[in-house]
């Protein structure tokens, strides 16, 4: 073997062990990153995980609103990235603890009596009203002592949770997605697919409640959203009896 021929042979060896050691990187990585993508969803190999759907605010008993449908599909997606599956159900069928599995609970307490649950016994410091009647805090959150008013179509907000229960053995999270209009509903779970990453460095696998606001939605639909505040502590915490919540419509994002 001369010279010559002895080069290209180490040349194309190097070469395949370049490539080797390269998607062996790019493979470790990829597993890697969908390992903390599971944990941050409690979402392991072939789990399963549950969709509790909210109904519409009117028509029939299970129609489910569009944009909440759109929600479903964003949930759906990054179900099936964790290589999980996912069960639907209507929020009024949905009779069973939490923990056991990972749950996606998506609409406001006025259309789903599970996410009025979740509310009550996880964040008692929030309060969504829900009065049929009109008025200016009709849908209006209340998120420890402040107040957030909803105007359709110009600023409407949204609670995003990712919570775990003490009291239960099991360690699957809840999230929520408790907007107080459909389309928020779908913005929220938007952000979640965009931003889980950042979410995971942030919080890891622990707990939060953030509040979001979607802007212009009757322009922009669900893809401008901000994020105001992290309200993990306020939502957490009963508010005092004699607390008087203070009215507020605009806030910076943080």
């Amino acid at each position: 073997m001369n010279d010559d021929v002895r080069n290209i042979v180490l040349g194309v060896v190097a070469a395949g062990i370049s490539a080797a050691l390269g998607w062996v990187a790019r493979t470790y990585l990829w597993k890697r990153r969908l390992r903390r993508k599971q944990q941050f969803f409690g979402l392991p190999d072939n789990s399963e995980s549950l969709l509790v759907v909210n109904r519409g605010a009117s028509g029939p008993e299970f129609a489910v609103m569009r944009y909440d449908v759109f929600a479903l599909l964003e949930l759906a997606a990054l179900i099936k990235d964790c290589k999980a599956h996912a069960q639907i159900l209507p929020h009024d069928t949905a009779r069973q603890g939490f923990g056991e599995r990972t749950e996606f609970c998506v609409g406001g307490p006025a259309s789903n009596r599970r996410m009025a649950a979740h509310l009550d016994s996880l964040l008692p410091g929030v309060r969504v009203n829900v009065d049929s009647e009109p008025g200016p805090d009709r849908g209006a959150f209340q998120v420890g002592t402040e107040r957030y008013r909803v105007e359709h179509g110009k600023e409407e907000y949204a609670l995003l949770a990712r919570l775990t229960a003490d009291r239960s053995r099991n360690t699957r999270p809840v999230f929520l997605f408790c907007g107080q209009t459909s389309i928020t509903n779908q913005a929220t779970t938007r952000y979640l697919a965009r931003n889980h990453e950042r979410l995971t460095r942030r919080y890891g696998t622990g707990s939060f409640v953030l509040l979001l606001k979607v802007i212009n939605s009757q322009a922009y639909g669900p893809d401008v959203v901000e994020l105001v505040e992290d309200v993990t502590r306020a939502a957490q915490t009963a508010p005092p009896a004699a607390a008087t919540p203070v009215p507020r419509n605009t806030h910076r994002a943080s």
